[in-house]
């Protein structure tokens, strides 16, 4: 966790709230208002920070990180440890996961994860914004709603990430990914330590998040969910998981606030 002192792609036009039934009215209309009533409620929300607020591993594509990881782990003699599945994931932190549920709490764990961690930090000076991020950060924290990152990512990395966008005055709690690897979403365990860092209500919380794990998180801690998918795939899988709300664009969460009340 770090604490601060300080108080896309997508397809078709941003206006557009994409759902299942795109070409029918009636569902689009239903969502447009499903999504206005999360944003009006939202006193307190809880951003997920690779996805909704950037892309963390535009310039050191995450698969070669996921590769470097898994080298290191076949240089250590451990990569036996490793189902094939882990060995060929695009995601770090498959392969981490995976040496972390046969060797929990072990020294091996610790180097992998601080590496890891070492690796998320080079990537954000390389980072895209998620379009549209910095200003609806911006317009909704001037309207005084508190933000704090909840992520699997090394919460150094976040807490570097938003300062390097100007950001960090909106986001004075970060919580991020702990040497204890089961607490990492889908546990809810970073949201719960940021509700109760901001003196957050559950029900006037909601997190943005882009994956099943970040919603079955969000559910566990009790607060409402808003998808975020920059394309077809990611919406799809969103649903697939359950959540009633997703936006392909977050200036559709920008139109809402810019609305008359």
């Amino acid at each position: 966790m770090v604490r601060r002192p300080l108080g896309n792609h997508h397809h078709g036009p941003d206006t557009l709230l994409v759902t299942p039934e795109t070409t029918h009215t009636e569902p689009v209309t239903a969502e447009t208002a499903r999504l206005a009533s999360l944003v009006s409620s939202a006193r307190y929300v809880l951003w997920d920070m690779d996805g909704p607020m950037c892309q963390l591993f535009a310039g050191y594509p995450a698969h070669e990180i996921a590769g470097q990881l898994v080298a290191m782990i076949d240089g250590l003699g451990m990569g036996a440890l490793l189902t094939a599945q882990e060995r060929s994931g695009d995601d770090p932190h498959v392969a981490l996961r995976g040496v972390h549920e046969r060797h929990r709490g072990s020294d091996l764990v610790l180097a992998l994860e601080e590496w890891l961690t070492r690796r998320e930090l080079e990537a954000v000076s390389k980072a895209m914004p998620t379009p549209h991020a910095d200003p609806l950060i911006r317009t909704w924290s001037a309207r005084g709603v508190r933000f704090a990152i909840t992520t699997n990512n090394a919460a150094l990395a976040a807490a570097a990430y938003v300062e390097s966008r100007g950001l960090a005055d909106c986001f004075p709690h970060v919580y991020g990914r702990t040497a204890n690897l089961d607490l990492m979403k889908p546990d809810p365990h970073c949201l719960e330590e940021a509700i109760k860092a901001m003196g957050a209500v559950p029900s006037a919380t909601l997190m943005i998040g882009d994956t099943a794990t970040d919603l079955q998180a969000a559910q566990r801690a009790g607060v409402s969910f808003l998808g975020y998918a920059r394309n077809a795939g990611k919406e799809q899988d969103l649903r697939d998981a359950g959540a009633e709300v997703v936006v392909r664009s977050l200036e559709q969460v920008l139109d809402v606030l810019r609305s008359p009340s």
